[in-house]
This record gives structure tokens, C-alpha cells and sequence, in this order.
């Protein structure tokens, strides 16, 4: 009996040629080294995430301001009185001991109380992780479903009208502050023709997606922009391979040679879509603060504005574990599309 050819023993190269050169694969057992490949990404997040963390706490620590003071409010207060809330939050040790005592509660779970609010910041965390969550899926969504498309027919119109206009519309969409946007669509569609809400996230699955259509879309005009312009790119360097010329010589269709340009040209779309998710963060605070909603991206404004740490630590170590986490995404969707990449893995073990 034959045996079954592994998953992973695909051709990376060209076939055969005249001259006899053997096509490259992958070798069987190849799952061994893509773990190790995906264990050292995981150990590089781990150690980001420390790093960060470091980072930003020693920001935050050196910012100007007092929150014991800004807990006490504006009235007179006792230096008896500060030298007490400091004790009670921890605000008089140094700064290592205060991000030992932060650290390892995280390690433990336990990421820490407000200052501000004295709630579990976890808790505070979940209850607008949701809003957050639906709101940039929403705005990938549609800048994918949008600007995908509109990249691949702006390369295959190369020089002609409609290509010149969608990448005149996606410089304007690149340089367009996000709050900005948010501000026009709110006083034309919201508040000029009323078709959409101006504030509150609704009640009910639809309601809440109708709330978040302006948000999303504010959000999704520069992210669009963005992929209009990698699309337009990758498509354009592949049409401008030798490869394409070839197999139009040998007759073979425009739809097939368009798959074949296409997927070659997703390699570096997908690369780009998935760090585009660190701007996707980055706009959603604007973008909530603009339209008032009570996420991820308000909490972190007012937390940093506050000096609260453990919120702003919290909130710091889960976007930058969603960002790695997606870069992992990006990494391995690497490996599945390009055959090349998977024996280059796989022969560095």
C-alpha cells in the first residue's frame, strides 16, 4: 500500500523542468517545526507584553499629577490626609514595588481595583469589551467588503478614470481625521437628514448595529483608504510579473490568470489587513469619544486623563494581546497561503 502524502508535503517551487530540476516540498512531519514556530511567536507576545507593560507604567508614573489629590477633589486638604490615601492605594512605595505588586496580580488573574471608581477592573473591562469589540469588527468589515474590491479594479484600470478616482478618494480618506469624519457624518446624517442616531448604542441586536453604523463608518474610512491603496499594489505587482505575460501567451484565459494574480496578491493584503488591526485600536478612541460611547476607548481616555493605572495597565495589556494575537493570525494564514513559506519553516528546524 502507498502511504498518504502528508498535509504539509505540497510543492513550494515551480514543477519539473526540461533540465530535470525536482520540484520543492515540504518534508513529512512538518508539524513538528510549524509548532515550534508558532511556541516561539507565542514566547516573543509574552515577552511584548512585558515590555509594554513596563513601558507604560513607568509613563504613567511619571506623568505629571497627584491622584491622591485628585481623589480628594478641590478642597483644602491635610498633609495627614494625602500621606493616608497614599498608603491606602499604594501610592507612596516605588515605582519597582508598585509594578511588582500590579504584576503579580496579573499573573494570578487579578488585574486590580479602580482608583477612580474602586470597581474590579475586570469587570469594567467586560462590560464594554462588547460595544468595542462590535464596533471595530464592523468597521473591518466594511472597509474589507469595500476596499478589497476597489483596489482590484482600480489596478486592472491602471492610468484610466475610475482608478485615478479611487486613489484620489483613498489620499482624502488617509488624511481625514477619524473625529473629523465622525463630526460630519454626525451633523449630516444625524442631526441634518436624521437617519441615524447621534448618541446611546440602542437596545436589541439590529438597533445596536444601526447605532454603530456612523461610528463604524467613521472608523472605516481611513482603514478602507488604507486597503485600497495595499490592494491597488499587490495586484499591480503581480499583473507586472513575467509569469502573467506567459500565461497569456499560452492562451489561457483572463478569469484564471486573474485567480492566479489574485491569490499570489493576498500574501502581502492579508499581511497588511492584520497589522492594520493596531490602527483600528488607535481610532476607536477617537471615534467613541466622538460619538459618546461607552467603550474600550472612552474608558482608556478618561483612565489615562485619571492616572489610573491599574485600568490603564489592564486596558494596555489587552489591546497589545490583541494585536499579537492577530499578527500570529496574520502569520500563520502565511503559511497556509504561500507553499514557500511553510518549507522555509518547516527546512529551518
Amino acid at each position: 500500500m502507498t502511504a498518504e502524502p502528508d498535509l504539509c508535503d505540497t510543492p513550494a517551487g515551480p514543477a519539473p523542468g526540461p533540465g530535470g530540476a525536482t520540484t520543492s516540498r515540504v518534508p513529512a512531519g512538518g508539524l513538528r517545526p510549524l509548532a515550534g514556530f508558532v511556541a516561539r511567536r507565542l514566547g516573543m507576545a509574552l515577552l511584548l507584553l512585558f515590555a509594554l507593560s513596563l513601558l507604560v507604567y513607568g509613563l504613567m508614573f511619571l506623568a505629571p499629577g497627584d491622584i491622591a489629590r485628585n481623589l480628594l477633589g478641590t478642597r483644602n486638604v491635610t498633609p495627614e490626609a494625602l500621606a493616608q490615601v497614599r498608603a491606602q492605594y499604594h501610592l507612596d512605595e516605588s515605582f519597582a514595588q508598585q509594578y511588582w505588586r500590579w504584576l503579580s496580580g496579573a499573573l494570578r488573574g487579578d488585574v486590580g481595583t479602580s482608583i477612580r471608581t474602586g470597581e474590579p477592573v475586570a469587570s469594567m473591562i467586560g462590560d464594554r469589551l462588547g460595544l468595542t469589540t462590535a464596533l471595530c469588527g464592523l468597521a473591518f468589515g466594511l472597509s474589507v467588503l469595500v476596499g478589497v474590491p476597489a483596489g482590484v479594479a482600480a489596478a486592472l484600470r491602471r492610468g484610466r478614470l475610475p482608478d485615478r478616482l479611487l486613489v484620489g478618494g483613498s489620499v482624502v480618506g488617509v488624511s481625514a481625521p477619524g473625529f473629523a469624519v465622525g463630526l460630519l457624518l454626525l451633523y449630516v446624517f444625524g442631526v441634518g437628514l436624521g437617519w441615524f442616531p447621534v448618541y446611546g448604542t440602542g437596545t436589541g441586536l439590529l438597533d445596536g448595529l444601526w447605532h454603530l453604523t456612523l461610528p463604524a463608518v467613521a472608523l472605516a474610512l481611513g482603514l478602507g483608504a488604507f486597503v485600497v491603496k495595499l490592494t491597488r499594489a499587490a495586484v499591480i505587482r503581480e499583473l507586472e510579473e513575467d509569469y502573467v505575460v506567459f500565461a497569456r501567451g499560452r492562451g489561457i484565459g483572463e478569469r484564471k490568470v486573474l485567480g492566479i494574480v489574485l491569490r499570489n496578491a493576498a500574501v502581502p493584503i492579508v499581511t497588511s489587513l492584520g497589522l492594520l488591526v493596531a490602527y483600528l485600536f488607535g481610532g476607536t478612541v477617537l471615534v467613541e469619544t466622538t460619538f459618546a460611547l461607552p467603550g474600550l476607548g472612552s474608558l482608556l481616555e478618561s483612565s489615562v486623563l485619571f492616572k489610573d493605572f491599574p485600568v490603564v495597565q489592564a486596558l494596555t495589556a489587552v489591546i497589545a494581546l490583541v494585536i499579537s494575537m492577530t499578527t500570529l493570525a496574520v502569520d500563520l494564514a502565511y503559511l497556509a497561503i504561500d507553499p514557500r513559506m511553510r518549507a522555509r519553516v518547516v527546512g529551518n528546524r
